[in-house]
């Protein structure tokens, strides 16, 4: 009895970290209804095709919906073909995206579309300090919508840090945060914001889920979104 008791507590105190991560997301939504901030829901995959050492395939979708599910905002389809400078940590990207927004009228009730077609160029870069892993991404859009052409550079920095002692080498949970900033080519530079904050689960070598809060603010308002994220390396 007193052997299950340790073994017990021995798993509390591994789960600890996961425990508070999640009570920390699940608070995240209310605070934002407290502030009168509209909490939507993206599901996400991004998928990597390893064509050899050198080259991959980008596939990306995102269904973005206003409220929790069914009240569509936006659909995103992105590809692309990466070559890889080094192996695993520089990589370069050209790619394509199709983008399907349904946007509310100012009556607030009819919402009607906006289709934009998006090429864009981008250079990711990695980094390992200590435990914590880092990924810088810089992107460069140009983006046709509708009869109207625009251009837009993105900064992406996120952090990856293993919920597991050092001695474990593969460890499943792990936390993630990124920051991204959007600026305009003209007009207003500042497009916007997102911070990011999650938890991660390793289901193999492969493939790994995740789920977090978003918040995304533009110059004078905020959207709050939960995020649901799986990646798959073929």
């Amino acid at each position: 009895m007193i052997l299950l008791q340790e073994k017990f507590l021995f798993m509390l105190k591994q789960l600890r970290p996961v425990m508070v991560a999640l009570s920390v997301m699940l608070m995240l939504p209310s605070l934002s209804f407290a502030q009168e901030s509209n909490l939507g829901n993206w599901l996400i995959y991004i998928g990597s095709k390893k064509v050899n050492e050198k080259w991959n395939i980008h596939n990306e979708v995102q269904y973005r919906n206003y409220n929790a599910i069914g009240d569509l905002e936006q659909l995103l389809l992105r590809t692309g073909i990466g070559y890889n400078l080094t192996e695993n940590n520089n990589n370069l990207l050209l790619g394509y995206g199709y983008i399907l927004s349904q946007n509310y009228a100012a009556n607030g009730r009819d919402k009607f579309d906006v289709n934009e077609h998006r090429i864009f160029q981008q250079f990711t870069t990695k980094q390992k300090l200590g435990r914590l892993g880092l990924s810088h991404r810089y992107r460069f859009e140009q983006r046709f919508v509708e009869d109207d052409f625009k251009m837009r550079f993105r900064y992406f920095l996120s952090l990856n840090i293993p919920l597991a002692k050092k001695e474990v080498e593969n460890p499943k949970y792990y936390l993630s945060a990124y920051n991204e900033i959007f600026l305009n080519s003209k007009s207003s530079i500042f497009d916007r914001n997102r911070v990011y904050g999650g938890i991660g689960y390793k289901l193999n070598a492969n493939t790994r889920i995740e789920a977090g809060y978003m918040n995304q603010f533009f110059e004078s308002s905020s959207r709050d979104q939960f995020n649901l994220i799986t990646f798959i390396n073929f």
